[in-house]
């Protein structure tokens, strides 16, 4: 018999690996591609006369213009502008204004200065500097893959079939399995993180990590409960929750209790660590 506060104690305050701060393998691809257009610009580096040298090298090297955004920590082909001059919509892929629309640009937004005025020596080295604080910011969304493939590592071990995102129609037809008890509740679209097929069952897994707390815990908590005994009454199919995160749950144990007490296949991370998937699928 498990003791929940025991379990709930072998959370993690935190998933983040080693790469999740900044992805630099991906930040050295971004800077290379445009690499020989940004050396170009570095020509322009302490330059008093930068407006006219900037359209001598823009017209024997118009391919310069496409680096333009990232200089402004923008991703995008396109900036919009507006100012007492009117409004701009610059398209820096396929440029749809005059070269010296495109030199007002540079002038009014400052980057003629950051260049002529020796603010910045390199350019290669100041747009991997932009690269890496964008590539920081995307550290939310890597957050939200990461208990997915860590799951996924201790899936492949265990060396069981599975197969990733299938939606709840799917694993019906693909097994001729009567999911009905769970699609009856307004669940017909549900899509599963993965599903694991043994020779004797189908296991239905959801995983996720909370950070932190709020009422979304205690709904997924509800959720998975109303999924788990639904599950229960199905031939051959276990419903399998792997969630982790102290620092969330410890904010709405009351209702991951109430789930634990129910769903006997409710795990963490130390769960796995400790072999329970290769277990589970062998049994």
């Amino acid at each position: 018999m498990r003791d929940f506060n025991e379990w709930l104690s072998t959370m993690r305050d935190g998933i983040n690996g080693y790469d999740y701060y900044v992805d630099f393998p991906k930040v050295f691809a971004n800077v290379d591609r445009i690499n020989v257009e940004l050396n170009i610009l570095n020509s322009l580096i302490g330059k008093e006369d930068i407006e006219e040298r900037f359209r001598q090298i823009a017209e024997k090297y118009p391919e310069i213009i496409q680096c333009i955004p990232i200089l402004l920590a923008v991703r995008t082909n396109e900036i919009y502008a507006q100012d007492d001059d009117g409004a701009f919509n610059y398209n820096f892929k396929k440029p749809n204004y005059t070269l010296d629309q495109y030199i007002i640009f540079m002038k009014k937004t400052g980057l003629f200065d950051l260049i002529s005025h020796h603010i910045i020596n390199n350019l290669v080295v100041y747009v991997t500097g932009v690269e890496t604080g964008l590539d920081s910011n995307g550290r939310k969304n890597r957050g939200g893959d990461k208990m997915a493939n860590l799951v996924l590592r201790f899936i492949k071990k265990t060396g069981a079939e599975r197969h990733k995102e299938m939606w709840l129609s799917d694993v019906e037809k693909k097994w001729n399995v009567d999911l009905s008890a769970i699609s009856a509740q307004g669940t017909s679209e549900k899509r599963w993180d993965y599903v694991v097929k043994t020779p004797a069952t189908i296991f239905l897994i959801e995983t996720n990590f909370y950070n932190s707390g709020g009422s979304k815990l205690n709904e997924v908590a509800r959720s998975y409960k109303m999924i788990a005994e639904e599950a229960r009454t199905i031939p051959h199919v276990q419903f399998v929750w792997i969630t982790d995160g102290k620092k969330g749950w410890d904010k709405a144990r009351h209702n991951l209790e109430e789930t634990f007490n129910v769903l006997p296949n409710l795990y963490n991370i130390a769960d796995m660590e400790n072999g329970v998937l290769d277990k589970l699928f062998k049994e």
